[in-house]
């Protein structure tokens, strides 16, 4: 297989999934990543799981944050490079790598200055829990840099058609984590028993290889790496410009893990054993989700250039196609959650108090995988044509709506189910709100072209 895939010639199945299959692979690498720290750390007893997952909220939010240098870069050196305008595409990718840089340093700062009210926010009632919390949120937020390099960079190297890259550096970052994890969280020989700090650690130094291997391979790069020389002056209009793409879908991303982070807290009332339910379900539900966006980063390549190129009818048949697989994509992930909801949960935990809340968050999760599934292609087949802000829009107005949702619920006799379900709900409703708008955008693709240039119009 070749390492750069031409998205703008020949047949448009072999360009999709040439492109598309090494990111699921890499979603799915990533998955086992997580999972892989959840079975390890559920070892240690649902207290612990709710520790990694109330600081790994903050962890979730600063995917957002990195968003405002990843998407802006990654959309534009796209679309630059289907202009066939090579020097563009370096100047954006110079600009989304030194904004990650700067976003970087700034979060591992806060996060560091104010882990106590972080954690706070949550209202977790053991004070083992809370200690552990802050420790692994200071570990992984203090070196956030690596995993926003890593993302920004995965987003740079899918631009330019080259996905097996971003795979072959988690694959090798999956591996180390798979070896440190139940050396530094059971101190297993020379080493101390350190519990979440060492899911922390462990995650961390996977996180560094990743980085290692993604620069290795930007420096044999002919495309866009070799010519990024960081330490050169990007002029302030690409900033601007990738600012403005990018600032609405990092506003999604983060007001996506803020309300999240509120119905955690509405989780917590019902204890800390729900909070690890609704971490463990959320990790498991990474096998649709990820994948799911995966493909919609593929989307996002393959749409960004052949839209630059002005392949209007390429763009078209690349989404029904990509609409297709992804189906079928969903469709199996409902079917492993609710039918495999029990297996599933007890690997991570096998509290019997705790298993039956984990089987119903899967099961009704489950439910709406496959919308979900279509809603998260979709977003990347819009964010290709530089549309991130009705995306957003789209977004953040469906995802507002489960919080006032989970609160009815909850208060109809469901209880903590009424959660859950507020998910599986709104999941649904942007799915269908997704698919049919694009269908929209489609019927006018030729008008938006003609009126496209410089940062797109939203």
């Amino acid at each position: 297989m070749k390492r750069h895939i031409d998205l703008l010639h020949g047949r448009i199945l072999r360009s999709l999934t040439g492109l598309a299959l090494p990111i699921m692979a890499t979603s799915l690498v990533q998955t086992a990543y997580n999972l892989t720290d959840m079975a390890w750390i559920g070892r240690v007893g649902s207290a612990a799981v709710a520790a990694v997952g109330a600081a790994g909220m903050y962890t979730w939010l600063s995917s957002g944050i990195v968003t405002l240098a990843r998407m802006g870069g990654q959309i534009k050196v796209a679309h630059s490079l289907g202009e066939g305008e090579s020097r563009e595409a370096v100047e954006y990718g110079r600009g989304a790598v030194q904004m990650t840089i700067l976003l970087a340093l700034s979060f591992a700062l806060i996060v560091n200055l104010f882990a106590g009210r972080l954690i706070g926010f949550f209202g977790l009632t053991s004070e083992k829990i809370v200690g552990d919390a802050r420790i692994y949120l200071r570990i992984t937020g203090g070196l956030i840099l690596f995993s926003f390099l890593n993302q920004t960079m995965t987003g740079l190297f899918t631009a330019i058609g080259d996905s097996r890259t971003p795979f072959l550096a988690n694959a090798t970052g999956l591996v180390m984590n798979m070896v440190l994890d139940p050396l530094l969280i059971f101190g297993i020989g020379p080493f101390p028993r350190m519990e979440a700090a060492g899911a922390a650690a462990a995650t961390v130094t996977a996180q560094m290889t990743v980085t290692a291997v993604m620069m290795w391979r930007a420096s044999k790069d002919t495309i866009l790496f070799d010519k990024l020389y960081l330490w050169h002056r990007t002029d302030l209009r690409y900033f601007q410009v990738i600012l403005k793409l990018g600032v609405p879908s990092s506003l999604q991303s983060m007001l996506y893990s803020g309300i999240s982070m509120v119905l955690t807290r509405m989780v917590a009332t019902w204890g800390d054993a729900a909070v690890a339910v609704q971490r463990i379900g959320g990790q498991v539900e990474c096998i649709s989700w990820m994948t799911a966006e995966g493909f919609g980063s593929a989307m996002n390549a393959f749409t960004g250039q052949n839209y630059g190129a002005r392949l209007y009818e390429r763009v078209k048949k690349g989404y029904q196609t990509a609409l297709a697989i992804i189906g079928l994509w969903g469709t199996f992930t409902s079917c492993l959650l609710i039918f495999g909801a029990e297996a599933i949960f007890r690997i991570f935990i096998q509290e019997a108090e705790v298993v039956p809340l984990g089987i119903s968050y899967l099961v009704i999760l489950g439910i709406g995988q496959m919308p979900m599934c279509e809603e998260l292609l979709t977003v990347g087949a819009l964010q290709g044509l530089g549309k991130t802000l009705s995306c957003s829009v789209i977004t953040i107005v469906l995802t507002a709506a489960r919080l006032p949702l989970a609160v009815f619920l909850t208060g109809t006799g469901l209880g903590l189910d009424g959660i859950w379900w507020a998910l599986t709900a709104t999941s649904i409703a942007k799915g269908v709100v997704f698919v049919l708008y694009y269908f929209w955008v489609l019927k006018h693709l030729q008008a938006f072209g003609t009126g496209r240039r410089e940062g797109g119009k939203g």
